[in-house]
């Protein structure tokens, strides 16, 4: 589950900016090309969240509900409220995971640009679509509205995470909808955004995660 949620943070930057010619028209490629155009003209965004996964093993299906903040570079924040809270939020430097549950805090760096994987460029503000990813044209998973249009995103270099995943868009501005993650033991992972808000002016403050007192703090390096 924690790695699904990097994953879908680091891809959900792939949001804002401008369209030449209709989304519900263009290329598997053209539409990759006009996200990054788009992507590279947001500085911030927020959103409410719906996250679907399901097990690839034991194929359990758990649903939580949320909101995300996502400020360039390379800062997040998902804040989980159902069915159980938890948080998951980057400042630029370090990652902290937190689930009050737990007890615990685990602590990550995020990775030097030349050692990142690429979702975790995304995350950073320095991915390219075009460059990281052979896109192809997909249906729309299921739930998402009427109309939306999907673009499947392979990357060119394996990635430990996942194999593959698709951004679902709104054929008219290319705001996200959803996004999609499979890995190799068939889990999946899908989230719905509503209520998106681009370039509102989101401040580094929302980012500043505090330990809480009473709770282990465990680097996320021992744990390898």
């Amino acid at each position: 589950m924690r790695r699904a949620v990097i994953v879908a943070l680091a891809a959900c930057a792939a949001l804002g900016g401008q369209l030449v010619g209709r989304a519900a028209d263009a290329t598997a490629p053209e539409l990759a090309a006009a996200l990054q155009r788009k992507y590279d003209g947001i500085k911030d965004f927020s959103a409410d969240f719906s996250h679907a996964y399901e097990g690839g093993v034991l194929h359990k299906t758990l649903t939580e509900r949320g909101h995300l903040l996502v400020k360039k570079p390379g800062k997040m924040r998902w804040d989980y409220s159902t069915p159980e809270t938890k948080q998951f939020v980057s400042d630029g430097v370090k990652m902290y995971s937190y689930i009050p549950q737990d007890k615990q805090v685990i602590v990550a760096s995020v990775p030097p640009d030349e050692d990142a994987p690429t979702p975790t460029l995304f995350l950073a503000g320095k991915g390219n679509l075009t460059r990281d990813f052979t896109p192809s044209l997909a249906d729309a998973p299921a739930g998402m509205p009427a109309g939306s249009r999907a673009l499947k995103l392979v990357p060119k270099a394996r990635q430990r995470d996942y194999d593959w995943l698709t951004l679902v868009l709104d054929p008219g501005s290319l705001a996200l909808r959803g996004l999609l993650t499979v890995d190799a033991q068939g889990g999946k992972s899908t989230f719905f955004f509503t209520n998106l808000k681009e370039n509102v002016g989101v401040a580094d403050k929302e980012f500043a995660f505090k330990i809480p007192r009473g709770v282990d703090v465990v680097s996320a390096s021992s744990r390898n």
